[in-house]
């Protein structure tokens, strides 16, 4: 609360009393040579945001998102010339791309890391509306895209720790979880029941409702009279706490690099440089036996 009463803030008991069930925020965690909280933040591409990255920089933030879902357009080229010409030392992760052409252009305007996929989140129409976007797990083995030299985050199609495997393994050095997340207790929103079924609310950045909120500027849209959406709003799943799903998602992923021979990340990254890891495409048939089949009835429990 401000001097003059004006209410800055409000935390409720429940909010405490769930912070203080997380005993690794105080002692673990990705921090930087200073010790504090690596901390990222989006921006988009318009003059206006030069503005907002002034301020981030000045709070500590320690890389930027360049938020689009075309990343090989001449307004991020020129964002990321100039966000490494004003703030060299600050990290930059641009894209989303899915070629090695897009690619190539992104790094020799220096950005320091790529955001890879369009189109294959669940909640994206792209590929649908605007023809445009690419198989997510294509994307990720194209085989000049696995060369390149820049981390890659693997942005889209990642529901099961499978998932996480196939992309850290085909050369991602990290995931996106948007709807693999959203469903937990600590996500944003409140829990509904539908169908008999408890879930909460998902909706994608470019759904008429997220557009009519402010996303829009993202697909260029702004300025137009007639939004087209790229995006729809659904339910996901409950799936209760992440202290409770992440621990077995994370054990699960290095059950999968075990068996495929691979002690580390970068260990996985040599394997696939070298060929020693390779991909099998699977058949419709080696898919369904690759699955649960034969039984008249079955629970299935993660943990």
């Amino acid at each position: 609360m401000k001097d003059d009463d004006e209410v800055v803030d409000l935390v409720t008991k429940e909010e405490v009393e769930r912070v203080k069930g997380y005993p690794r925020l105080v002692t673990g965690g990705s921090v930087g040579a200073d010790g504090e909280w690596i901390v990222g933040a989006a921006i988009g591409t318009r003059e206006q945001d030069k503005e907002r990255l002034e301020h981030l920089v000045k709070a500590g933030v320690n890389a930027v998102v360049l938020d689009s879902s075309q990343g090989n357009s001449i307004y991020q080229l020129e964002m990321i010339k100039y966000v490494k010409k004003v703030y060299p030392e600050l990290d930059v992760i641009g894209g989303n791309v899915v070629t090695m052409y897009q690619a190539e252009n992104l790094i020799q305007a220096g950005a320091d890391g790529l955001r890879v996929g369009m189109g294959s989140g669940s909640i994206c129409t792209t590929q649908e509306v605007c023809a445009v976007g690419r198989g997510q797990l294509f994307t990720r083995s194209h085989p000049l895209l696995i060369k390149v030299v820049v981390p890659v985050i693997a942005d889209g199609g990642i529901s099961n720790s499978g998932h996480i495997v196939k992309a850290l393994s085909l050369g991602a050095s990290t995931v996106m979880m948007g709807s693999f997340l959203a469903g937990s207790l600590e996500a944003p929103g409140a829990y509904v029941y539908q169908n008999g079924q408890r879930v909460k609310k998902y909706r994608g950045m470019g759904s008429l409702e997220a557009m009519t909120q402010g996303s829009d500027a993202r697909y260029l849209g702004d300025t137009a009279k007639l939004k087209i959406a790229q995006g729809v709003v659904g339910a996901v799943k409950d799936k209760v706490s992440v202290l409770k799903f992440i621990p077995y998602t994370l054990q699960a992923v290095r059950q999968g690099f075990q068996d495929i021979g691979a002690s580390s990340l970068q260990s996985a990254h040599d394997l696939l440089r070298s060929r020693v890891l390779r991909l099998e495409v699977r058949t419709g048939a080696a898919q369904v036996e690759g699955g649960v089949h034969g039984l008249v009835s079955y629970e299935k429990k993660y943990y």
